[in-house]
């Protein structure tokens, strides 16, 4: 085993109970990377964060964000408009994570051509997953 998996082993990610767990499931879930990867150039509304995240119900996006403020990695700002207007930015705990996310989310797309044609020659009859 290397330094870095010996490391993330003592962290306690691998228990189902721990606290590391549950911050990395939410900071690298479905929603929870592309929500902090959106919110990397500055703060955005909901509305806009929901756009940003394409795809995700304002149920499910509300959902996210209220974890990951929970969890410190992003804040919520309430302005005393009419409507009221809301901003996420990313916490100073937030950034260096989603700023790894948007490396990984680079490192995939850099591997993106040779994933696709592995998909293809492990199950030609069936479209790439990607």
């Amino acid at each position: 085993m290397d330094a870095a998996a010996e490391r993330v082993a003592r962290m306690g990610v691998f228990d189902p109970d721990g606290v590391s767990r549950a911050v990395l499931e939410h900071a690298t879930g479905r929603w929870g990377s592309l929500t902090l990867a959106a919110l990397v150039e500055g703060p955005l509304r909901f509305a806009e964060v929901g756009r940003a995240v394409d795809g995700v119900s304002d149920r499910m996006l509300a959902q996210t964000l209220r974890r990951l403020e929970a969890d410190g990695l992003v804040s919520r700002t309430p302005h005393p408009t009419v409507p009221l207007r809301v901003d996420y930015d990313l916490t100073t705990l937030g950034r260096p994570i989603a700023q790894r996310i948007c490396d990984l989310i680079d490192a995939i797309y850099q591997q993106l051509p040779g994933i696709v044609a592995h998909q293809r020659r492990s199950a030609p009859d069936r479209e790439p997953v990607a």
